[in-house]
């Protein structure tokens, strides 16, 4: 044991030193990526503008959407399972390449209705540009990065966006019908904000999402020509779109976790790893001391389906509905994935196709229950009588 002390000494040295010289040599980079993420306090986060809203929107509920556009609309609409009807204004930040034909044709639905669309971004999916015949060009910016942006009417701020090698801007579009609201300018004037009447509603097309960025929110007076853009929206609830977060195996957001963040900190990232050395040389400058003798217990008998029966009465008397679903919906897409391999990360018409062709269940009741699962993912309190309606679902699956 007397050798022990010395090298404790000399191990300790060794992670002071590189400590304190990590310390010395590291220089905190900043993190430029455009996420558009409504919970990231980087630049080009927009967490700064994603608090607002309820400012912006007093008396109306700002709602966050965690799912595709086709699988919310659907769920909340008048013959859906949702516990609302949609009904407002649904904005969509950068990243909205995501979308597929069916969220687009879901959303354009939504509109048609009478309800609004915003989508900021560098460009639109294909969907969007041959329904709404635009086209959106591309042109560099001066040689100091900077572009100008500016609104038609004269009443609203205007901005400067720096960090911009290129700006986007409409190229063509119907205008007889639809109406020029904003524009980009760096060596000449450009359309950059369009607002387009479809059905009963309208649809509002900005081309620099990254006016809504924490950077550009903070940075001086810019945040009035946010403000400006997003006043042409009527004062209606709001239906934030956030699909575009890492998502899991069932859609849901993937969140860091706590550990993660100390671990991007300097100080605590050594304080942790100097607390791991010393926990692992005490292990095993220790593992030769005498154990305390451990007294023998009898296994218990196996009382696995007791287990079980006592395990569900008590989710069940506790009313922990939510959790009962999630294993019920978790089990019966492992069966799935194990007994006819297919994926079921996706549970859109063309899942329902296969699964009713591999089974030979009518697409109907296939269709039904999926649907159903559907709806129970996009929601956030559940019911004794969905726990019921899931049971009875799966059940008729089976039988049939």
């Amino acid at each position: 044991m007397k050798k022990i002390g010395p090298i404790l000494l000399v191990i300790t040295a060794l992670v002071i030193t590189a400590a304190v010289a990590s310390g010395i040599k590291k220089t905190k980079t900043v993190d430029w990526e455009e996420s558009f993420n409504e919970k990231s306090s980087k630049p080009y986060g927009v967490s700064v503008f994603y608090n607002e809203l309820p400012k912006l929107f007093k008396n109306h509920k700002v709602r966050t959407v965690y799912h595709t556009p086709e699988s919310y609309l659907r769920a909340n609409s008048e013959d859906g399972y949702g516990d609302h009807i949609a009904k407002g204004s649904f904005i969509l930040i950068g990243n909205s390449d995501y979308l597929g034909d069916e969220s687009v044709d879901e959303l354009l639905g939504f509109v048609a209705e009478g309800n609004t669309l915003f989508i900021s971004d560098y460009y639109f999916v294909q969907k969007i540009h041959d329904t709404l015949q635009i086209d959106v060009d591309y042109a560099s910016t001066a040689k100091d990065s900077m572009s100008y942006m500016s609104f038609e009417t004269k009443k609203l701020a205007n901005a400067n966006i720096d960090k911009n090698v290129g700006i986007n801007y409409f190229s063509s579009f119907d205008s007889i019908n639809y109406r020029i609201l904003g524009y980009t300018k760096t060596d000449e004037e450009r359309i950059n904000f369009i607002e387009v009447p479809f059905g009963k509603g309208h649809i509002y097309l900005h081309l620099e999402p990254k006016a809504f960025t924490n950077y550009n929110m903070l940075k001086d007076d810019r945040y009035k020509y946010a403000e400006g853009v997003i006043s042409y929206l009527p004062n209606t609830d709001i239906y934030f779109d956030s699909y575009t977060k890492i998502q899991s195996g069932y859609g849901d957001v993937d969140k860091k976790s706590n550990l993660s963040w100390f671990l991007e900190q300097l100080s605590f990232r050594w304080a942790w790893y100097t607390a791991l050395v010393f926990t692992i040389l005490f292990v095993i400058f220790n593992a030769k001391r005498r154990q305390r003798i451990i007294k023998i217990i009898k296994p218990l008998q196996n009382t696995t389906v007791a287990f079980v029966k006592t395990i569900s009465h008590l989710y069940f008397d506790i009313q922990d509905h939510k959790n009962l679903i999630h294993k019920k919906i978790t089990y019966f897409l492992e069966k799935i994935r194990t007994d006819y391999n297919l994926d079921t990360s996706i549970l859109n018409d063309e899942f329902i196709s296969k699964l009713a062709s591999k089974t030979g269940k009518k697409k109907e009741d296939v269709k039904r229950l999926i649907d159903y699962i559907n709806w129970l993912k996009s929601r956030k309190e559940f019911f004794e009588d969905n726990l019921l309606t899931l049971n009875k679902h799966i059940e008729t699956f089976y039988s049939n």
